[in-house]
């Protein structure tokens, strides 16, 4: 495809000129046929961008690529159309730009720096897909009805659907075979006699929320592999959650680890703003990891969206909305998808730009008066759905967010405004990352909403007292805040054995479970089994050492004789998922070791 726009070949609403530019925002003062929210081609290249305000003097856009070469009176064309995405087999394993550009097919055409005014198609339009068509002359359809089926990787089934909003009989299908995405599957007469073509792939405006049937309670649990997550703060499929943090906690790697090793059958991960070499790391990171479910490349369940510090400031915002729009297509397949966004201060940021630039009054640090409606309005996009169509397929949409507040101020509008709507909190402490303690989420200072439905779904579906753990460990935990501020004030000799042997077991819970490490293969990730047998053993020796103390048995004695089992108990964090046995084996060696001690005290009496 050419690097210019030829105009006369744009469907045209009205051909105008420039009139002001202003970085990424360019006027028009003609305003009789543009409206708002219309994606515009701007000056001789075509560059992409959207109306944002129409008044009775001009009308103003934002431009998403960059504007370096536009002057005065070149061209502006409205499509017609809202800003849309193409939404079609072709998205898995591609790598596409905040409004949807595959970078891998445009440095074919311009090399390693994007060129101005490039326009590449979405998606593949001469690639052919194995197709099974599912709709059959005389079949009544509707939005939503799945009308045919193509492998689009290994791992992810595509399910094209009829666009929502249209319906009627299908007069003409296709036969099984090969299609490209823009050939027709079906075509379908509507009520009014009006035949439509529907091929395997649609269009669908970012900014516009796909339709649903109705949204469900969220109640199913989201396991991220992740210890301090999975059991102190756990995350619902459908849930909203919040990452803050300030520079160098881990923010970023947190999210490549739920990307990684969550359980959505989807991954969507947006880079919005973030450094180019983070961006490197995920795709040469993700291009070399294997899915442990299915033994396949996890690029091959994954979408990756890059829009790094270096690109135009006004795709950070489009970028939020691809990524969520692209989710929603998925969920609606009947898939569960996690969306990451890293990060959204960084959208943030671009709508403050954005806003200054408009001379729009600013409200807290400068931030436009609408960020707190903004953000809401992505959060509320996530949920579990029983999306259109017959069939009553269920599908969710996870959103996990970072957020970067400068200097690690919680208290900053982007922070604030995002804890407001999110009902998961992963508050990063920075003493916590620089003491290596992966992840650094502070366990006095995160929460989660969603504790009670999930854990009740987790005690069911291992058969053990889950909650009840959980609820130990939080205590234990919370103790060991108390005694630790006893022990700065009036040293460590002042605690009894039995607050002793609790500021142990604290240590054990954060060294020994809650701490990870991301570069082990068998400790990266830890499935609820192995979880919940790690916290059974060290809870069972932390009770048995309380009640050996109540037997008469001094402190000092109980951590010499026990030094072997408690070493066990923390490498058993190593144990591979297929050898869980030894889980078990380290249980018995707990109680024999520990009911051996008591036995030898009570003989001495």
């Amino acid at each position: 495809m050419a690097s210019k726009v030829d105009r006369n070949e744009v469907p045209t609403i009205l051909k105008d000129v420039i009139h002001s530019i202003n970085g990424p925002v360019v006027t028009v003062a003609n305003t009789s046929s543009f409206r708002m929210m219309e994606m515009v081609h701007v000056g001789d290249a075509g560059l992409v961008g959207e109306v944002i305000s129409v008044s009775s003097a001009a009308t103003t856009m934002q431009v998403y690529e960059n504007t370096t070469g536009l002057t005065i009176g070149q061209p502006v064309v409205g499509s017609g159309a809202l800003l849309s995405v193409t939404l079609g087999p072709g998205i898995m394993k591609n790598i596409f730009d905040g409004i949807e550009r595959p970078l891998p097919a445009m440095e074919t055409q311009s090399g390693a720096f994007i060129a101005t005014g490039l326009h590449v198609a979405s998606l593949d339009e001469a690639l052919q897909w194995d197709v099974t068509v599912k709709a059959a002359v005389g079949d009544t359809v509707k939005g939503g009805d799945i009308i045919a089926t193509c492998p689009e990787t290994p791992l992810i089934e595509h399910r094209s659907m009829v666009p929502p909003g249209l319906s009627g009989t299908v007069s003409w299908a296709a036969e099984n075979g090969s299609y490209t995405i823009t050939q027709p599957i079906i075509k379908l007469v509507d009520a009014d006699g009006v035949e439509h073509e529907v091929c395997l792939a649609q269009r669908w405006p970012i900014k516009t929320p796909r339709p649903v049937v109705q949204r469900e309670v969220i109640a199913r649990p989201l396991v991220t592999g992740q210890r301090v997550i999975d059991a102190l703060f756990p995350i619902a499929k459908g849930g909203t959650a919040a990452i803050p943090g300030g520079f160098g906690t881990g923010k970023t790697m947190t999210q490549h680890q739920l990307a990684k090793w969550s359980d959505a059958d989807i991954v969507v991960y947006v880079g919005c703003g973030e450094r180019g070499n983070e961006m490197t790391q995920v795709l040469e990171e993700f291009g070399e990891l294997i899915d442990p479910k299915s033994n396949r490349p996890i690029t091959d369940r994954t979408v990756l969206i890059a829009n790094t510090s270096n690109m135009p400031v006004a795709a950070r915002e489009a970028s939020i909305y691809t990524g969520i729009t692209i989710a929603e297509y998925f969920r609606d397949m009947g898939y569960s998808v996690a969306l990451m966004a890293d990060s959204t201060s960084r959208w943030a940021e671009a709508l403050r730009e954005m806003s200054g630039r408009l001379e729009e009054m600013p409200g807290d640090e400068g931030y436009p008066a609408y960020l707190g409606s903004r953000i809401s309005n992505y959060y509320e996009r996530a949920g579990q759905v029983v999306a259109l169509g017959r069939d009553g397929r269920t599908g969710s949409i996870t959103a996990i967010g970072a957020v970067s507040p400068p200097g690690g101020d919680m208290a900053e509008p982007v922070t604030q405004n995002t804890l407001r709507v999110v009902k998961v909190f992963w508050g990063l402490d920075a003493t916590l990352a620089r003491q290596r303690h992966f992840p650094a989420i502070h366990w006095l200072t995160s929460y989660s909403l969603y504790s009670d439905q999930v854990r009740a779904a987790v005690d069911r579906q291992l058969g053990m007292p889950w909650s009840e753990m959980v609820m130990e460990v939080m205590e234990i935990l919370h103790d060991e805040a108390r005694l630790e501020e006893v022990v700065r004030l009036i040293g460590m000799d002042s605690l009894s054995d039995k607050d002793r042997l609790k500021l142990e077991a604290a240590k054990s819970i954060r060294e020994d479970y809650l701490q990870q490490n991301s570069f082990d293969e068998n400790d990266s990730h830890s499935s609820l089994l192995k979880q919940a047998k790690m916290l059974e053993n060290i809870l069972l020796f932390a009770h048995l050492a309380a009640k050996a103390r109540e037997a008469g048995i001094r402190y000092h004695r109980i951590m010499r004789e026990t030094e072997d089992i408690r070493d066990r108990i923390a490498r058993s964090k190593y144990i591979p998922e297929e050898e869980l046995h030894r889980m078990d084996a380290v249980k018995e060696s707990i109680l024999q070791i520990m009911n051996g001690l008591m036995a030898k005290e009570a003989e001495a009496e």
